[in-house]
């Protein structure tokens, strides 16, 4: 620690302080628990949750420990700006993810998962290719996450790191395997009011504490000039761009982020969305300020760990009560993600590899996908934790994980709008991707001569692909083709030559590039155009046919007087479960 008078809890405070929040959350999902849970519930609740809840809950789920982690580091190692692209950008991809979203909603409006509808788009091996790439995310997620509780409780009391994961691993696990999805989200919530309240208060003190405004003006020696530079091309380059890059395709393809999608109300998606933005960037932004702080103070995190910038900080900084109140927002930062990933982890398993691929639509048994998703959790929570005692850089795995994503962006969005692409085109397009991905991510060959100029006119491209699609999702074919053509002969002159020095950089975008190229020139000569009204019948809910048995039962032995009120519920109950009367059937599908 940087300073000898920093406070630290007992043994004793933080099992108190960990027992009234989880068992808070625990009593708030116990709340809501069904005798006879339903799996559609127990994956998307219902597909209507209200603004109010969605909101806070996309917000939560958003903003997770490591991103307030990795915010400060990134404000420790490139200065104010680092913040700004971290918390900024990332706000901007939620805004930019609700015009695609609207379209999803519109082909399948009671799917559970994005990789769902890719089955019924196309087929198993597309949707697998999805399903598992969310499976690794979602575990990379949750152990991130485990990481960022057990270098909070290591650093704030007398347990040591393991213990902190396995405490946090516990609690969440508790309130999340009862209820799934409508636990995660009805805790989200409250998670994150307390968040945004508590964020109002420990920045500020913080700030002031450490002597805020003169820390600026007399720790302005402890910057490079790359840091002092709010413009700093270092910074845009080394974490802006590939944060915009890998945050877009966290908005595409995670599940954690589809399953809201699914869940809120068709009408309620853009105020719901606009929303998140604001509340995401605002607090990401404050919290990324303490690492600013900390780079002025000239503050040195324990054995160089950026990991420990927020928890050392705080612990210097904070009195008794409020690092208290600090404690608890982040572990309700952590937890409103990490029960996030467990419902995403189970949904897929319960809808993508058992109701789809093991069972069949029609087959798959209810009970059993509950069984099957709650053990998903169990042993998602067990790897992680296993894998969390490694200790990772928090912020390289983000932007790892998100470009590994960025090869799935294009044909998963292209399959929502484009008849023409093919399960083949789909597929081969991502494994492409993610063959030229690798290498170049860990420079597993040499970058220079003329492989450094390939790489660099691929960025490039990818550069027209990235902006191409978030102006696609606003304005339109139209103008999404003029932008990116001009962001490719923009961009070029001063990309190629140089460009390929950032590995991490480079890799996302020739993810983006070499998938687009790969999925259009096997998709477009294709004469047959899909029928995306075929989507909202392959998809739809498990619960509903056994829904439908159980009303013909009780209608068979019903009382006489109540014959017909029996009769008008059966009549209602395709048109209440699918939302219309068209709703999906068993002979669709």
């Amino acid at each position: 620690m940087n300073d000898s008078s920093a406070v630290q809890f007992g043994a004793v405070t933080v099992v108190l302080l960990l027992v009234l929040f989880y068992g808070g959350t625990y009593a708030i999902s116990r709340g809501i628990r069904k005798k006879n849970e339903n799996a559609d519930e127990y994956m998307t609740a219902g597909n209507k949750i209200g603004f109010g809840i969605s909101a806070a809950s996309m917000t939560a789920t958003w903003i997770w420990a490591s991103s307030m982690y990795a915010s400060a580091a990134s404000g420790y190692e490139y200065g104010i700006s680092g913040p700004i692209h971290y918390g900024l950008w990332g706000a901007l991809m939620i805004l930019f993810i609700y015009p695609f979203g609207k379209r999803i909603r519109s082909v399948a409006p009671k799917a559970h998962s994005i990789a769902e509808v890719m089955h019924a788009r196309h087929g198993r091996s597309s949707q697998l290719m999805l399903a598992g790439s969310n499976v690794v995310g979602s575990v990379i997620s949750l152990m991130s996450n485990f990481i960022a509780g057990g270098v909070l409780i290591s650093m704030l009391s007398p347990f040591n790191f393991i213990q902190g994961v396995l405490a946090v691993a516990a609690g969440v696990l508790l309130y999340t395997l009862w209820s799934g999805f409508r636990a995660s989200v009805l805790t989200d919530f409250i998670q994150v009011m307390a968040m945004l309240g508590a964020v109002a208060i420990i920045v500020p003190f913080i700030f002031f504490a450490a002597g805020f405004p003169a820390a600026f003006e007399t720790g302005s020696a402890n910057l490079t000039p790359a840091q002092g530079n709010f413009f700093s091309s270092e910074a845009f380059l080394g974490q802006g761009a590939p944060y915009i890059a890998a945050v877009l395709a966290y908005a595409i393809g995670n599940q954690t982020i589809a399953q809201r999608l699914f869940a809120v109300r068709e009408d309620l998606i853009k105020p719901t969305f606009i929303t998140a933005t604001v509340g995401y960037g605002a607090m990401v932004i404050g919290v990324g300020m303490i690492g600013v702080l900390a780079l002025y103070l000239g503050f040195e995190p324990t054995n160089g760990d950026v990991n420990n910038i927020i928890p050392e900080m705080a612990a210097s900084y904070l009195p008794g009560i409020l690092l208290a109140l600090f404690f608890v927002m982040i572990i309700g930062a952590l937890s409103s993600t990490a029960d996030s990933d467990l419902a995403a982890l189970s949904s897929i398993m319960m809808a993508d590899i058992y109701g789809q691929n093991v069972a069949g639509k029609e087959k798959a048994n209810p009970k059993t996908m509950l069984f099957i998703g709650r053990l998903t959790m169990v042993l998602a929570s067990a790897v992680a934790v296993a894998f969390a005692s490694l200790q990772l850089n928090i912020l390289d795995l983000l932007v790892f994980v998100g470009a590994l994503w960025g090869a799935l962006v294009f044909p998963v969005l292209a399959s929502f709008y484009w008849g023409k692409v093919t399960n083949k085109a789909f597929t081969t397009a991502v494994i492409a991707a993610l063959v030229i991905f690798i290498p170049v991510r860990f420079e597993l060959i040499p970058l220079v001569g003329p492989v450094g100029i390939l790489v660099d006119i691929l960025s490039a491209v990818g550069i027209a692909v990235i902006l191409g699609l978030m102006s696609f999702g606003f304005f339109g074919l139209r103008v999404a083709k003029i932008v990116a053509a001009a962001a490719f002969l923009l961009s070029a002159p001063f990309v190629i030559g140089f460009l390929h020095d950032y590995a991490t950089l480079s890799a996302s975008l020739v993810a983006y590039a070499v998938s687009t190229l790969v999925c259009y020139f096997m998709s477009f000569r294709q004469k047959d155009d899909f029928d995306f009204s075929l989507i909202r019948k392959r998809t739809g809910d498990f619960d509903e046919a056994e829904d439908e048995e159980t009303a013909v039962a009780e209608a068979s032995v019903a009382p006489r007087g109540a014959a017909g009120r029996t009769a008008v519920a059966i009549d209602d109950a395709p048109q209440s479960r699918g939302g219309s009367a068209t709703g999906p059937t068993k002979e669709d599908n």
